[in-house]
């Protein structure tokens, strides 16, 4: 037997697999962080990417708007945004002239002790942090529709503001292929109408768009972002323990793709071939299975059509605090709630999205699910099978698919980008 430890919240579940089945265990790649954080912002700072420095590109700003990620991203924005401000000082902007907006999408507001927790006490003492909400129309701005026909609602804050900032992280995204550069503005600060359009987008392709960098998504997300006055990023790369291993700063396309290619190393990982059996922790996106659901990507990447994806995920909160009614459809066929999404019976369409990607990797393998936070009821919900143990998953995997099933573990699948052959794809 191979003993793994698969990472659940702050403590460990103890996996054992026969050495003989095992394809391997994979996760990020151990890479170096850099020494000094703050050096590291500095220089990137000091070495725009397709534009001007900061300073030079605020010397006329009379508002300027930070958005930036939330506490479910490990961003470090405590170091990041005290920068920020210090380059617009210098620009003569003052800090009476700015505020963050915090780019929720469609995520739960952060309380006041988590915005301190995730921006630190000086910014928070230096300018307004203001949570966005994708559900109040009285915050939103209606920009008319894309080219493709994408109704635009944005945060009323960041369309008054002269210069508009992004701050996050590059990681393997199933939506967009990846996040950063302009997914701060979409779905970052959009009302809720927008991101479930874009999101329909990406979950009526076949398979995950997971680490692809062009695509409609991308380019539907900078048009917005440019439509809204996105001038300039900031991005880190970060390891799987949320240690920078590089920075980034300059013109929201340029910057986003130069970052790109060193998450690519960073998490992408070769994988010799598909596994009938995948053992799959959400860590670091543990919280609710609105984020955890990001370990089915992955998963369904290294899965054999037919086989079995076993999520492992604690979800202290719950399936999903802003989207709780996915549980009265998510269970569904794909093409029912899709039928239901066009017929307008599903209006969360950010909701039957993610319930249509969820009915997607359902097409390809068995799902199971062992979850100290979502009940047995609310996993049938899912339309996965609930069990006690990660034992009693594994074991049931292997009564239905043979003594010599094939398993593959991802300890953190959500930042995990596995890379297989094409003659191992399918």
């Amino acid at each position: 037997m191979t003993h793994i430890n698969l990472p659940y919240g702050r403590e460990t579940l103890g996996l054992d697999v026969p050495e003989a089945n095992l394809v391997g265990v994979y996760a990020p790649h151990s890479v170096a962080p850099v020494a000094d954080t703050t050096a590291e912002i500095k220089r990137a700072l000091a070495q725009p990417i397709g534009g001007p420095r900061l300073r030079e590109l605020a010397r006329h700003a009379r508002r300027v708007v930070i958005v930036a990620d939330d506490i479910t991203r490990p961003t470090p924005t405590q170091l990041i945004i005290p920068l920020l401000l210090d380059e617009l000082q210098a620009a003569g902007v003052p800090d009476t002239a700015i505020q963050v907006i915090i780019a929720l999408g469609t995520h739960r507001q952060m309380t006041e002790q988590e915005i301190v927790e995730k921006f630190g006490e000086q910014v928070v003492r230096r300018v307004p942090v203001i949570n966005h909400n994708a559900f109040d129309d009285s915050v939103l701005v209606d920009l008319g529709t894309t080219p493709s026909g994408v109704p635009v609602q944005v945060n009323r804050h960041v369309i008054e503001a002269d210069l508009v900032l992004g701050v996050g992280s590059i990681v393997p995204h199933h939506i967009p292929g990846f996040s950063g550069g302009a997914k701060i503005i979409q779905p970052g600060v959009c009302g809720h109408r927008t991101t479930g359009e874009v999101h329909l987008l990406s979950v009526r392709h076949e398979r995950s768009l997971m680490g692809v960098t062009e695509s409609v998504v991308r380019q539907e997300m900078e048009i917005i972002a440019e439509q809204v006055g996105l001038r300039a990023i900031l991005n880190t790369v970060l390891d799987s323990e949320g240690r920078v291993v590089g920075a980034f700063y300059g013109d929201p396309k340029a910057t986003f793709r130069r970052g790109v290619e060193l998450s690519r190393q960073v998490y992408g990982v070769p994988v010799p071939g598909l596994a009938d059996i995948v053992v799959a922790s959400s860590y670091p996106c543990d919280s609710e299975f609105w984020q955890a659901h990001k370990t089915l990507y992955s998963a369904e990447l290294c899965v054999r059509q037919g086989g079995t994806i076993i999520i492992v995920t604690p979800c202290p909160e719950g399936v999903a605090a802003t989207h709780s009614g996915v549980l009265q459809f998510a269970g569904r066929p794909m093409a029912e709630i899709d039928a239901a999404i066009r017929a307008g019976e599903i209006e969360d369409l950010t909701g039957g999205a993610l319930a249509l990607a969820w009915a997607n990797a359902r097409r390809r393998a068995t799902v199971a699910m062992v979850s100290g936070g979502i009940t047995a009821e609310e996993t049938r919900a899912l339309g996965f099978v609930p069990f006690d143990t990660v034992d009693e998953a594994l074991a049931d995997a292997f009564a239905r698919h043979g003594a010599q099933a094939r398993v593959t573990v991802l300890p953190c699948a959500p930042d995990t980008l596995p890379l297989l052959d094409e003659c191992c794809e399918g």
